[in-house]
């Protein structure tokens, strides 16, 4: 199941989170594409549709400017690479986020106090 499929499984604001994680990870074939000067929009497109279809090894070929099966190309990475930057990479999201709400925390308004106003007197 790919991340956007999994997204419209869960709702709620996780869903958008998640969404947001499925095109966090769009954006290297994106850049990639961009790079090679392609029109990314249309690669990430095709990518998707052939991931669809079950071609979990479609990936952006930056030297004919199709989408191929890269397993095929003998373009492989080790899994622990790509975890190990997953993971970094959520780190640094979480810990922007904590020290987001810490900020926002601080910055709100105190509650107004205090007692009201003496009636007849120029408050």
């Amino acid at each position: 199941m790919g991340v956007r499929d999994y997204a419209a499984s869960v709702g709620g604001r996780e869903q958008i989170a998640i969404e947001a994680f499925a095109s966090a990870m769009e954006i290297i074939p994106t850049t990639l594409a961009e790079n090679a000067g392609l029109d990314p929009i249309n690669m990430v497109i095709e990518m998707r549709k052939q991931h669809k279809a079950g071609k979990k090894y479609a990936g952006i070929n930056p030297f004919t400017g199709k989408v191929e099966d890269m397993m095929d190309l003998n373009v492989i990475e080790p899994i622990r690479i790509g975890q190990q930057a997953i993971s970094s990479a959520t780190d640094a999201a979480v810990m922007i986020l904590r020290i987001d709400d810490v900020i926002a925390s601080k910055s709100a308004p105190a509650p107004a106090g205090g007692a009201p106003g003496m009636g007849g007197m120029d408050d």
